[in-house]
């Protein structure tokens, strides 16, 4: 992490020296970038990077002021403010995109990524440009990829030893079709509900559990309010950096350039600190009091099977071109 910091600092003392050559062309604008995981998670942290490279690139010109914890709405609605040009910037589950632009549903495909270098190969190579490129008829530009890292399951009544274990429970899911059919073939009860109302859902026992990545689990205190994880594994989240089209097409060269390179640059950081963290944090969960058990091979291998029907209807959804790309890619990074 420190080999990045440094690179960090180099690269914005070299941009600055250049700010008299083109300072000109750059504004003085203030950003909204809203987030729904709380200050001290990955994403968080991601965002200040990043809230700090633009202003170091920009002379202290461009402000980024931060919104985490959902204080902006749920993604949707912050989406739609995104497009309508009145919050200029979020991040969020890449999946979620699918709500504008169909294919992007291939990203919360089940057992897609092995690994975060898998994941990494695909989206910042030209499938991952690709799939940002056809934001721009819905009012987004895509500028990069961080991620969340991979989902594990959590609920309040029973250990998961077994895929049977599953069946019967009232699972929260992101609102978004492949996720709640991949809850109804394991034969639980998919609760399409928005990532700000989760936790007080929980609480409540308006639903048993839910799945995240376990740096979400622990940033928002889940283990207050639900007993058992389980690490499946059964997803990886890419997490789309995105910015209103209406504020791009007002910016000049100079100043798309300062937001571009800084979100790549701020998402390096952010995958190092999310991957980092994810070990620790698991025991950071027991300690908290929850019990955490793994599938055995046999049982990971039975989910592995039951996810295959929901693959194969949203590989015929979200288009056989679109999934052929993907793991062409997908293949180049295994070879």
């Amino acid at each position: 992490m420190k080999r990045l910091a440094l690179k960090s600092v180099l690269a914005a003392v070299a941009i600055a020296a250049l700010l008299p050559a083109f300072a000109q062309d750059v504004k003085e604008r203030t950003l909204k970038l809203g987030l729904q995981n709380p200050k001290g998670h990955p994403m968080a942290m991601g965002a200040e990077k990043f809230a700090e490279i633009v202003a170091a690139r920009s002379g202290g010109k461009i402000k980024v002021n931060l919104f985490p914890g959902g204080a902006l709405g749920s993604d949707a609605a912050t989406v739609t403010a995104v497009q309508a040009g009145t919050v200029e910037m979020t991040v969020l589950n890449s999946g979620i995109l699918a709500s504008q632009v169909k294919e992007f549903a291939v990203y919360d495909f089940p057992f897609l990524f092995a690994n975060g270098r898998e994941a990494d190969a695909v989206v910042d190579g030209p499938f991952g440009k690709a799939m940002h490129a056809k934001l721009a008829d819905k009012g987004i530009v895509g500028l990069a990829y961080w991620e969340l890292g991979f989902r594990d399951l959590t609920n309040g009544r029973r250990p998961i030893h077994k895929v049977e274990d599953i069946a019967g429970l009232k699972l929260r899911v992101i609102p978004n079709p492949i996720n709640i059919d991949w809850v109804k073939a394991l034969d639980a009860n998919p609760t399409p509900l928005a990532f700000p109302e989760l936790y007080a859902a929980l609480e409540q026992k308006a639903v048993d559990g839910q799945e995240n990545p376990v740096s979400v689990i622990l940033a928002n205190r889940f283990a207050e309010v639900q007993k058992y994880l389980t690490l499946t594994h059964h997803q990886y989240n890419p997490q789309s950096v995105i910015v209103s089209k209406k504020l791009w097409d007002t910016l000049s060269p100079a100043e798309r350039q300062i937001l571009q390179e800084a979100a790549s640059e701020a998402g390096k950081y952010q995958r190092q600190v999310s991957r980092e963290q994810a070990a620790s944090t698991i025991d950071q969960l027991k300690k908290a009091g929850m019990q955490v058990s793994e599938l055995p091979a046999a049982e990971q291998a039975k989910l592995r099977e039951k996810m295959k029907p929901v693959i194969d209807k949203y590989a015929a959804a979200v288009g056989e071109g679109t999934v052929r790309d993907l793991m062409n890619e997908l293949g180049k990074a295994r070879r």
